[in-house]
């Protein structure tokens, strides 16, 4: 592993480096990476429009599928830019609080960052007109996990509010399979604003039997367009109701 980078961010410190291993698959990557270990993007240096993480290749999945000739999407949380650098075509916001990151992606990445805003995904999107995404997208971490304002009933109302009738919001989370107080928390709280809302888990490699991995959540007022094979080794799971967040 090579170390191209280093710098304090607003809430970790960032990492730029090189591997040829990431998650168990040999070849030349680059990584954007926080102190924790966290992985926040990758780039494959043979291939580097190749969408390489797990998770981004189901929301890229998702979003072909539920409604595939989609024109706008807000994302929350930048990384390395990977999911509005895969549809060159169509028009992204992507919110990012911290500029570090932004900088970064630039740098080492070579990203585009004219579609993005600095600051609060929240305050950015409750700014957008009503119904002028046909996606919103969470994908936003800090070292305690995703931030609680935007989990909350009163962000899924905004977020419902700025979708198209047809769209829909995609949210990767980390958490368990099964019995976990969050997750289940925030299910039951974009059923609130959701007709239509299913989850999708991918285990993460070398936790054992620790149940932990990545959880996606989407929501509309449509049933959710997915395709198993092309879920990037994600399944459908049932997730119990648990109590709804609030901002209060």
């Amino acid at each position: 592993m090579q170390l191209l980078a280093k710098t304090a961010g607003r809430f970790n410190e960032i990492r730029i480096y090189e591997s040829s291993e990431l998650y168990g698959k040999t070849g030349r990557y680059r990584l954007m990476g926080f102190e924790d270990g966290a992985v926040q993007g990758a780039m494959d240096l043979r291939d580097p429009r190749r969408v390489v993480l797990e998770y981004q290749q189901a929301v890229v999945h998702l979003m072909d599928s539920h409604v595939p000739s989609f024109e706008d999407a807000f994302v929350i949380g930048h990384g390395i830019g990977t999911i509005a650098a895969h549809y060159p075509n169509k028009r992204f916001v992507v919110a990012e609080i911290d500029d570090e990151v932004v900088e970064l992606s630039k740098q080492y990445f070579g990203c585009r960052t004219d579609h993005v805003i600095i600051g609060d995904g929240r305050r950015i999107l409750e700014e957008q007109p009503p119904r002028s995404f046909d996606y919103v997208i969470l994908d936003a971490f800090t070292p305690n996990g995703t931030p609680w304002h935007l989990l909350t009933l009163q962000f899924f109302e905004t977020a419902m509010d700025k979708l198209r009738p047809a769209g829909a919001a995609i949210l990767n989370l980390t958490g368990k399979r099964r019995n976990d107080r969050l997750i289940s928390a925030i299910y039951a709280t974009l059923c609130e604003t959701c007709e239509h809302v299913s989850a999708y888990y991918l285990p993460v490699v070398g936790a054992g039997d620790s149940d932990a991995g990545n959880v996606i959540i989407a929501g509309g007022h449509r049933p959710i367009e997915a395709r198993q094979k092309r879920m990037a080794g994600f399944t459908e799971i049932d997730i119990e109701r648990g109590h709804r967040l609030r901002d209060n």
